[in-house]
């Protein structure tokens, strides 16, 4: 059987470019833009739609390099189990064709960038909260939760709520119950979206023994944990209409629209209902 060594040990960059290209996929770039999606509509609402364009630039290029660098870091970590798994195997540094010490120098490297952006052109809060994003994801869900329990996602999934506060306090340098509201959207939105997923790729997950819910309890009572997510989701969302007051009627109705088609998926999933 061959061992991640012997994997390795066949790969290599034939180009600079291919480094490049390395490099970028270490960042898992596909999940990035979600993530700047939340800080600018964080950054939206705060400001009420008046945002200056050069610190809505910045914020975002200090969002990806934040995200960046915690992908990174979850990468290094998590390069045994990448090489067990067919779907992960050819990532870069499971393949061999990036060393981890590198890894973890990109990664502090971006890290820092994303700091002194915030701090520099926007303020101290939204850079410190960046970087509780970083720790919340490596620390909480990457190194602790994502192998021992079914609520990894749960509770390290605050990392990926973590967005919109930075954007909103780039804003106003301070975070308001409007902008805890976002935080909560995000972070009950996050298991029933990854759930649905984790059902697709249960059998990888399995494989290396990392306790997503489906692997634990089946698709039916995943499924029905989907449901009370959505169920509590929905009004959550409106509450950013009434009573705090901060979005509109077209926000309204595309969070009541988007809800009912929520709410519709999740239903008919149900295996009882």
């Amino acid at each position: 059987m061959q061992t991640s060594s012997t994997w390795a040990s066949r790969q290599h960059h034939d180009n600079f470019s291919e480094v490049l290209r390395s490099y970028w996929q270490l960042t898992k770039p596909r999940i990035i833009p979600l993530l700047l999606i939340e800080t600018a509509a964080g950054m939206w609402v705060a400001g009420q739609g008046r945002v200056s364009p050069l610190l809505l630039l910045v914020t975002l290029l200090s969002g990806t390099l934040a995200a960046a660098s915690a992908q990174t870091i979850n990468c290094i970590y998590d390069r045994d189990i990448d090489y067990d798994m067919e779907r992960t195997r050819h990532r870069p540094i499971p393949s061999g064709r990036i060393q981890p010490k590198d890894a973890l120098l990109f990664a502090l490297v971006m890290a820092v960038m994303s700091f002194a952006l915030l701090a520099g052109f926007a303020n101290w809060l939204s850079a410190a909260l960046a970087m509780l994003g970083i720790a919340v994801y490596v620390g909480v869900y990457t190194t602790w939760l994502k192998r021992t329990s079914p609520q990894n996602i749960v509770i390290g999934g605050a990392a990926g709520a973590i967005p919109p506060l930075v954007g909103w306090a780039a804003v106003t340098n301070e975070l308001t119950l409007a902008a805890w509201v976002i935080f909560a959207i995000v972070f009950v939105w996050t298991p029933p979206h990854f759930w649905a997923l984790a059902m697709l790729i249960q059998d990888d997950y399995a494989k290396v023994n990392v306790p997503m819910m489906p692997v634990v309890v089946g698709n039916q009572a995943t499924a029905r944990q989907i449901w009370r997510y959505t169920v509590g989701l929905v009004p959550l969302t409106l509450l950013l209409v009434y009573p705090l007051g901060v979005c509109g009627a077209v926000y309204a109705v595309g969070a009541a629209a988007l809800g009912y088609v929520f709410l519709s998926k999740g239903l008919a999933a149900q295996p009882s209902l």
